[in-house]
């Protein structure tokens, strides 16, 4: 049997080293669990890639940590499910909306402001707020260790704004997942945080919001 490469014990639930994606980086950066922490920066800072290298989605070096277990030891659908990204912009595969929770009643429709009926909507004809709500119960139905969310109210008016904000918190607290949220919004950031990092040319840096 070969053995699992561990950093230390104290290490958080996520944990990312030395990371660098597309001549961005290298990155460190860590969160507990149950814990929330803003990103920030300028446009093209590399928030995106970030995100998407921690999920390994895009090529990268260095490494991120689940758990104490290095994303190279751990498949990349099952690593995707429990490290879930919900980008600016979802993806569906198909037009109809429950093809995509494959039959499975979802708790968080009616707190994400749906009712049952919203799972036999055609996704063409869904707005983007609508869109991202929904990308956002889909990716909960895989009971993620981690969430990765960049921008995930971008397109949402403020009420959609303070549902999903509402269950992403709800479902730290039940669950102690770690969740790294990207923000232009300090204020957001204040609101759904309790740590902050800054994107800079030197890497990511720590402070207010």
């Amino acid at each position: 049997m070969v053995a699992l490469e561990r950093p230390p014990v104290s290490d958080p639930l996520l944990r990312v080293s030395r990371l660098i994606t597309h001549q961005r980086g290298p990155f460190d950066l860590s969160i507990d669990a149950g814990e929330c922490v803003s990103l920030r920066g300028p446009s093209g800072s590399g928030k995106s890639l970030l995100l998407r290298a921690i999920a390994d989605l895009d090529p990268h070096q260095g490494e991120v940590w689940l758990d104490g277990v290095a994303c190279a030891q751990i498949p990349a659908p099952q690593w995707r499910r429990q490290v879930a990204l919900l980008p600016v912009e979802s993806q569906w595969w198909q037009d109809e909306v429950s093809a995509h929770f494959y039959g499975v009643a979802c708790p968080w429709l009616i707190p994400l402001g749906f009712g049952e009926a919203a799972l036999g909507w055609q996704v063409s004809r869904l707005s983007s707020g609508e869109k991202q709500r929904l990308a956002l119960a889909r990716a909960l139905m895989n009971r993620p260790r981690v969430l990765l969310l960049d921008e995930p109210s971008a397109s949402l008016d403020e009420v959609s704004a303070a549902a999903l904000e509402a269950v992403v918190a709800d479902y730290r607290h039940d669950t102690g997942a770690a969740v790294l949220w990207v923000s232009h919004s300090a204020a957001q950031a204040a609101r759904v945080a309790t740590r902050h990092y800054q994107l800079t040319p030197q890497g990511v840096q720590e402070g207010e919001p």
